[in-house]
């Protein structure tokens, strides 16, 4: 029986915008340093998408079941992954992620995702052309827009379910409280020597978009947009 990391603590699942749902996680980095990371959920009818797949409690496993079925895991970016394995093997789900995104580490995708390769109807993905590893988004075209990040742009609205150290190596990395945030670690390993990523966010930034969930934080409601634009401002 292939063995599994085990399901850490997470918070509730909750309702972002109809059939988008998010639920907060955590994944241990070391003995003491304990970060968040999130999990979107997007259903279409009865199926289930979930992108940055983080593993849940039986409980939390029973209130997923009730939304619909696990149909498509899907990965986003380079470094998040580690439940993947899971949920293909618990509900025989189809795995999606970007050509060559895959970490030897990651189960061999089943498709890739591309401009017309999608799980979901209404959904198109971007993907950045800079980052020395590849990362992606999805835009949900629904309640004016909602963007799906993972490590690319975060929003640290507060470090709850952090561990302390958790909270000073974020502070000591760049992470401040500041809306629709671009991942300061993420952008500085990612970052090809002497080029720039504001060509990629500037494009970002023509998509039509509300909302944000990205792979840490807290979700951005009704604000995204402005905020990631006043940031790529700031960063560059």
């Amino acid at each position: 029986m292939t063995e599994f990391p085990a399901a850490l603590p997470h918070g509730t699942i909750e309702e972002i915008t109809a059939d988008v749902f998010w639920v907060q996680g955590t994944v241990q980095v070391s003995s003491k340093v304990r970060l968040t990371r999130n999990m979107t959920i997007i259903r279409e009818g009865k199926d289930l998408t979930l992108v940055s797949a983080v593993r849940l409690s039986p409980e939390g496993e029973a209130e997923l079941a009730k939304l619909g079925t696990v149909r498509h895991v899907v990965k986003i970016g380079h470094a998040h992954g580690m439940d993947d394995a899971y949920y293909l093997d618990r509900f025989g789900a189809t795995y999606w992620a970007l050509p060559g995104g895959a970490r030897a580490t990651d189960p061999s995708p089943d498709k890739e995702l591309g401009p017309n390769s999608l799980p979901l109807k209404d959904a198109e993905l971007f993907e950045f052309q800079i980052p020395i590893e590849k990362e992606g988004a999805l835009l949900i075209k629904r309640d004016g827009g909602i963007l799906v990040t993972c490590d690319s742009v975060q929003n640290w609205v507060n470090t709850k379910g952090c561990s302390f150290p958790a909270k000073i190596f974020l502070r000591l990395s760049g992470f401040t409280r500041r809306a629709a945030q671009i991942g300061p670690i993420w952008r500085k390993k990612l970052t090809p020597e002497g080029k720039t990523m504001r060509p990629d966010f500037d494009r970002l930034l023509e998509l039509e978009f509300r909302h944000l969930i990205g792979g840490h934080g807290q979700p951005l409601i009704g604000s995204a947009k402005k905020a990631l634009n006043a940031t790529v401002k700031a960063t560059f």
